[in-house]
């Protein structure tokens, strides 16, 4: 990936973001998904889909070991019956 600005770029590589940009860029980008998928552009959608994934893809090599709530369990939402 490429830094911002360039014809095509899709922003720093997520694995030189600092921890905080890391969760900041995906906090932004799932705020502003719905926007993309209704009234953006295929283009526009394929960027935000690309860049989605690669921040993801880094945020689950950082922490394979996240915090799972129980309750967004196949067996939390049973109890919840």
């Amino acid at each position: 990936m490429t830094v911002s600005g360039g014809a095509g770029a899709l922003g720093v590589d997520p694995e030189q973001l600092p921890d905080d940009d890391l969760l900041r860029e995906l906090r932004r980008l799932h705020d502003t998904r719905h926007e993309t998928l209704r009234h953006g552009s295929d283009d526009a959608l394929d960027t935000h889909s690309v860049r989605t994934a690669d921040l993801e893809a880094e945020y689950l090599r950082r922490w394979p070991q996240r915090e799972v709530d129980p309750e967004r369990l196949r067996s939390g939402a049973r109890s919840r019956d």
